[in-house]
């Protein structure tokens, strides 16, 4: 994951989540890493890819989901250590 980029958006609820997925993969070359559900009916997205790429597709994903639900959080980690994405 050297040089990579990890995306979170976090949504309430499971449709937002998928919209924000759907916006994100279609807005960059990001890959999609996994989707936790949190608990209480919040989920969470993570993407990863190149730094300009995760930013691109984090706020497309969030302004997608902000449309049809409630966007909880956004965050973008430029080259995070390893084991980061693990966790």
């Amino acid at each position: 994951m050297a040089n990579a980029a990890l995306g979170l958006i976090e949504t309430k609820g499971i449709v937002a989540a998928v919209v924000a997925t759907d916006a994100a993969l279609k807005a960059a070359d990001v890959k999609f890493v996994k989707q936790d559900k949190v608990g209480s009916g919040f989920v969470a997205v993570t993407l990863s890819g190149d730094v300009a790429s995760v930013q691109a597709a984090v706020d497309a994903g969030a302004n997608a989901a902000g449309q049809v639900g409630e966007v909880v959080s956004v965050h973008v980690i430029p080259r995070p250590q390893e084991g980061v994405a693990s966790v």
